[in-house]
């Protein structure tokens, strides 16, 4: 077997010398080009190249989310082909590494690079489902070129905190659960449009659903993890299936209070709900749109701001070792 490594130096809980380590047993067992990441976009590049080749059988991506989404954007570039493409693998590096855990990998790199050579011993590997956002035909943004994400995408005030996160990163601050509660709280109380919100849900063949302030969309469950501890926005999300959205319409702080409690409460069989919760279900095709430019996020990578984009749940997008 052939297979390109494509390693982010910078993920997080992973040091040089654990990479080292990894690389040696992956390298043991087949025929390894391993490649560090060099710039943004680096990752997406090196599987594009892979996946155009005619002798790589499968790709594996040591890093966060991000260096995941990059992955399979490389891999998905000429669009989705699992019986063709090389598989990819994931070795968590990052500091939630939702993607790899949502498919049952162990959260440290070393065991899962242990899980992943048993599951090649075994010829063990699923097809995954995965989104696809754009921009909106006869918008502001139908420029915008499509882009996968794995695990998530928000429009709205999850991805407003996200991009706060970004600019404390870029600060010199760590990564850390405790960042993101602060952001949230920043984010809550700097938020203009909480209390009326400015998104729009549209389909086919359904009245639109109004005046969300959160639009939190899952191809798959848990949404994040916070510590060990998986979050669930909408619990039947799945790889198996097309696309959720958890929908709130409403953040006052009796709002913010109820729903986070739930989140932080949420179960495989039970997510947020209630009066200003709307929650719905495997969609195929769907647009969100915004009456102002709004943040934007896929995988927890902040996109900027946009006015609307249509999603698309693709299933049987990408054969993935497990």
């Amino acid at each position: 077997m052939r297979a390109l490594l494509v390693v982010n130096p910078a993920a997080t809980t992973t040091s040089a010398r654990t990479r080292d380590v990894l690389i040696h047993a992956l390298a043991s067992e087949m025929k390894l080009e391993a490649v560090t990441t060099e710039y943004r976009g680096h990752a997406r590049d090196l599987a594009r190249r892979a996946a155009e080749s005619d002798d790589i059988d499968l790709v594996v991506a040591l890093g966060g989310d991000g260096t995941v989404n990059e992955v399979v954007n490389g891999l998905l570039h000429n669009g989705p082909d699992p019986d063709l493409l090389p598989r990819l693998a994931v070795v968590p590096g990052g500091s939630t590494n939702v993607f790899a855990r949502a498919l049952g990998l162990p959260n440290d790199a070393v065991e899962a690079t242990g899980a992943i050579l048993d599951a090649l011993a075994q010829k063990s590997e699923r097809t995954v489902g995965l989104g696809l956002a754009a921009g909106t035909p006869g918008t502001d943004d139908e420029a915008v070129p499509a882009r996968w994400f794995t695990f998530c995408a928000g429009f709205g005030f999850d991805a407003g905190v996200i991009g706060r996160v970004e600019q404390q990163r870029e600060r010199g601050k760590r990564s850390t659960h405790a960042l993101y509660v602060r952001q949230v709280v920043r984010q809550f109380f700097q938020e203009p449009h909480r209390r009326q919100g400015m998104i729009s849900l549209e389909r086919a063949g359904k009245d639109p659903v109004k005046d969300l302030v959160v639009s939190i969309v899952c191809n798959t469950a848990p949404w994040t993890y916070l510590g060990n501890r998986p979050v669930y926005a909408s619990p039947g999300a799945s790889f198996d299936s097309a696309l959720d959205v958890l929908g709130l319409t409403r953040l006052s702080p009796p709002a913010v209070a109820r729903y986070a409690t739930q989140l932080l409460t949420s179960t495989p069989d039970r997510g947020p709900h209630g009066r200003h919760a709307v929650s719905l279900h495997d969609l195929a095709d769907f647009t969100l749109h915004s009456k102002a430019p709004l943040p934007f996020q896929m995988d927890g990578d902040h996109l900027g701001l946009r006015t609307s984009v249509t999603f698309t749940g693709v299933r049987r997008a990408l054969r993935v070792i497990v």
